[in-house]
């Protein structure tokens, strides 16, 4: 398998996690009026279809560990089990922080919703595999949650007529940040090996991770489908087979995308120096990403008030300092 060498190369792997996380939601926008709960449907089987062309591809060639078949038929029922739980925590997360947005709007969803897992992922990883230097990797974390707070602020000023701050869209942003918070450790373990046997790498990893994410999704969108979160009416399946082609194949590119940023954010972890904690951190600097999909090519901010671009400015300046520090982290 293709495995990174140095940290120059670990390093662009995980800017290239944080471009895909932060560009998969994109397809969406290809499919406007499509409830998200059918759109739901081809995203996770994208996601399984992403991480099997990855380890057909880049896992089975390279000169590093064993070939994707052979490593999965390898693999401990212990790994598998950790890395398929993280690919359902991240899916129940996924599913409520979307549900948090529609509830609470993004002003309140991104600063409660991604601050808090970008937090609690960061320190739970490093617990896990203490590696680089705290002070920076911490700094950059703090620096980067104030970016995401500063996005929601400008969010806020654009909208003249924001949501308000509901009980309920409070609860779902914080049990969704809690999740997506939680599904990266659960990852690291699965690929942390013992005396007793060797861990798996990234590509079976996240095949067993997408198949919990597609294992969760039936019971989780049906619920979903039947009692949206957002106070929305029911979706049916019929709309689903009724959908345009189109949007069925922007469904599965979102997933395929979004699995490749899980891959290269994997393959970013285990390399020399950098640790799960570097790499999740860069990897969750995707909501800038976003940011900069909605400003610079969707225009979100188009007529927004002169305060709202402020706003950005200094989210942008706050967010490439972070990223910075969390880069420099393992160097130091």
């Amino acid at each position: 398998m293709y495995l990174p060498e140095t940290y120059q190369a670990a390093l662009i792997l995980m800017l290239t996690s944080m471009l895909c996380w932060g560009s998969w939601a994109n397809t969406l926008k290809l499919c406007p009026g499509y409830r998200f709960q059918l759109f739901y449907w081809d995203y996770a089987l994208g996601v399984l279809l992403g991480a099997i062309a990855l380890g057909l591809t880049a896992g089975s060639h390279g000169s590093s560990g064993p070939v994707f078949l052979a490593d999965i038929v390898s693999s401990t029922p212990h790994a598998m089990f950790l890395a398929a739980c993280g690919g359902v925590v991240f899916n129940v997360a996924n599913l409520l922080l979307v549900a948090a947005i529609d509830v609470a709007g993004l002003a309140v969803a991104f600063p409660v919703g991604i601050g808090l897992a970008l937090v609690v992922g960061s320190i739970w990883s490093y617990l896990v595999n203490p590696k680089a230097n705290p002070m920076l990797l911490f700094g950059g974390v703090a620096l980067v949650v104030l970016a995401i707070i500063l996005d929601a602020a400008a969010y806020r000023r654009r909208e003249t007529g924001a949501q308000s701050a509901t009980t309920r869209g409070i609860v779902l942003s914080l049990i969704a940040g809690l999740l997506m918070g939680s599904f990266y450790p659960l990852v690291a373990r699965a690929m942390t090996g013992t005396e007793f046997h060797t861990a798996p790498g990234p590509y079976a990893i996240a095949l067993f991770f997408a198949l919990g994410v597609v294992l969760s999704t039936v019971p989780a969108n049906l619920i979903l489908m039947a009692r949206p979160l957002d106070g929305k009416p029911s979706v049916g399946m019929k709309g689903y087979w009724d959908a345009l082609h189109r949007w069925h194949i922007a469904g599965l590119l979102g997933g395929m995308i979004w699995c490749a940023g899980a891959v290269t954010n994997f393959l970013g972890s285990g390399a020399h120096k950098v640790g799960p904690a570097v790499s999740y951190s860069i990897g969750q600097g995707a909501t800038m990403v976003s940011a900069c999909w909605g400003v610079f090519v969707w225009h979100e901010f188009a007529g927004a008030p002169r305060s709202a671009k402020t706003l950005l400015v200094f989210m942008f300046f706050f967010f490439a300092l972070g990223l910075c520090a969390i880069a420099l982290a393992p160097l130091f």
